[in-house]
């Protein structure tokens, strides 16, 4: 059987009831081709463009390596100066990412050049933006957003594959405990069913996504990148109307994420090992009972 994948809706343009009817509501996932097509940044927003503005700030960088047990959620791997490590994803593969990069804070003149989709919905964080960067073959680990917040994501100057799963199949994703990422020992690209039951059945929907394409992600939704090129993409980020997941998300933010590092820290592998342990046994039974429903 394998993991079932169904290709995303893909829209030119979309109204907001058609938007909230079909996609915000039912939280369905879908591609908007020409919403970023009127922004200043789909001409402007070259490598060298963004190398220009943002100059010679250090970035830290991460790689696809397993997390160290005993440090911190994104913690890097190394630092550059941006320049260079444009030039790098420019030149040739590498794993290295910029993950969660803040224009406001590095490149304010970045904010000038895109608009948040507030003809479609309300609640967007727009002081917090963030900004990603990957060399051609680098992957985002199979994860959903700690903030449980909706996402446009829209993509520039080359491809993405994105894998997207509901929030109901955290079990058999092998969700690890106290956190909101999956066991980092399959690749869910290529899975090995023997060693991984519990992924074989697993439905999601697949898109590769191109220069100015804005991806829709609704809340709780797991997720999975890989650059097709060296590129980057912007996150704009709202809020769920629901009371239920704004809570979910000020639980992850503060409780769960403090009580994760304290444990790494004083644990470290033990409680490494006990979470991956746990992740496999909740795999087991949600398999074993056919869930999710």
């Amino acid at each position: 059987m394998g993991i079932i994948l169904k290709p995303i809706d893909v829209v030119d343009d979309i109204t907001q009831k058609e938007f909230t009817e079909k996609y915000l509501k039912p939280r369905r996932p879908v591609v908007i081709k020409n919403m970023a097509r009127n922004w200043p940044a789909y001409q402007k927003w070259t490598m060298d463009y963004v190398k220009e503005v943002v100059g010679d700030v250090e970035v830290p960088l991460y790689d696809s390596k397993k997390a160290d047990p005993a440090a911190p959620i994104n913690t890097p791997t190394t630092k550059m100066k941006f320049a260079d490590y444009i030039d790098l994803i420019q030149r040739e593969p590498t794993d290295l990412r910029i993950f969660f990069f803040d224009p406001i804070k590095h490149a304010g003149k970045l904010l000038e050049d895109y608009i948040s989709p507030k003809e479609l919905m309300g609640g967007f964080l727009d002081k917090y933006p963030s900004m990603f960067f990957g060399g051609k073959g680098s992957v985002t680990f199979l994860h959903f957003d700690i903030d449980m917040a909706h996402i446009f994501h829209t993509h520039f100057n080359g491809r993405k594959h994105v894998k997207l799963f509901e929030y109901k199949w955290k079990e058999r994703l092998y969700q690890l405990p106290y956190a909101t990422y999956a066991l980092e020992d399959y690749d869910i690209d290529n899975p090995d069913f023997e060693k991984f039951p519990a992924l074989d059945g697993v439905e999601g929907i697949e898109c590769f996504l191109e220069h100015g394409d804005t991806l829709f992600m609704p809340t709780g939704w797991w997720h999975w990148m890989k650059y097709l090129d060296g590129s980057f993409s912007i996150s704009l980020r709202a809020w769920d109307k629901s009371w239920a997941v704004k809570a979910h998300s000020l639980w992850n933010l503060t409780v769960q994420r403090k009580f994760d590092d304290i444990m790494k820290s004083n644990f470290k592998k033990k409680y490494m090992d006990w979470k991956e342990k746990v992740a496999v046994k909740r795999a087991e039974i949600a398999l074993k009972r056919g869930l999710p429903r």
